[in-house]
């Protein structure tokens, strides 16, 4: 709690030496220097500097280990639609994730499990995997008239050599690489450079929409999303627009679940 009052701070990136940008509710009041108590005192904070849309950076201060003081008093950030508390946090992570850091889950990766894993690898089909964090802006709406006057978020990905490895041998090959989920489709489109999949770390302001040319996808894993979405817009340049507005009918019209723990679809050729 601030003094004054209370308020939520959810850590977005994590900028080193205990500081963090972060998104603080309300934030009106919390003004460079302003000091913010968590508990019972064992983690204190200092909003260092203002930024845009209600983000501030926010230094901490504590004894101890501060990833363990985060699960001692934290809570994990969901969307406002899961109104429940999940019993179990591992709900809403996916079944392969190891890197801390996201705001939120990459969703499409939800619905697999160890079992299905296992079931694809017995099939002969690869998997690789990128290490990539969900920022805010994934869910915030186009409100922009002209879509390409639209401010599109950083995401910070990291690109290991065995995945790069494993999908320039793909393309080369003339095999498929399917994509599961549209931050992992974002991560792919932006670290391919000079006909190759560059390994490594990286940042993606990337903005797919219609008339967007792919580069390394062929096939792509997605939840139903929000209309006036990014996400919807990158559907849209992967799979025409008249096929997923048809998609998006038929989902409103058999009552299929959207959003985090929704339904999923997948594009591409079947074969």
């Amino acid at each position: 709690r601030p003094t004054g009052g209370a308020c939520e701070v959810l850590l977005l990136v994590d900028r080193g030496d205990n500081l963090w940008e972060c998104l603080v509710r309300p934030g009106r009041k919390l003004k460079p220097g302003a000091q913010v108590l968590f508990g019972d005192g064992q983690l204190t904070a200092t909003v260092e500097e203002e930024l845009n849309d209600g983000k501030r950076t926010v230094r901490f201060h504590y004894q101890g280990i501060f990833l363990e003081i985060l699960e001692q008093l934290g809570r994990m950030p969901l969307p406002p639609y899961i109104k429940a508390e999940l019993q179990d946090q591992e709900r809403y992570q996916t079944v392969y994730s190891k890197v801390v850091g996201s705001a939120a889950a990459p969703t499409a990766g939800l619905h697999f499990t160890p079992e299905l894993l296992e079931a694809l690898r017995n099939k002969g089909i690869q998997t690789g995997f990128v290490t990539l964090h969900v920022g805010l802006g994934t869910f915030r709406p186009v409100k922009a008239e002209n879509i390409t006057d639209h401010h599109m978020h950083l995401e910070h990905y990291t690109v290991p050599e065995e995945t790069a490895r494993l999908v320039n041998a793909a393309k080369a090959e003339g095999r498929r690489v399917i994509a599961v989920g549209t931050t992992s489709c974002r991560t792919l489109e932006s670290a391919w450079k000079e006909g190759a999949l560059t390994p490594g770390p990286g940042s993606t302001g990337i903005f797919i929409y219609p008339g967007y040319r792919f580069q390394v996808l062929d096939g792509l894993i997605t939840n139903f999303h929000l209309p006036e979405s990014t996400l919807i817009m990158l559907v849209s340049a992967f799979a025409g627009y008249e096929s997923t507005m048809n998609a998006y009918r038929e989902a409103v019209q058999e009552r299929y679940r959207f959003f985090s723990f929704g339904d999923a679809m997948f594009i591409g050729d079947m074969r």
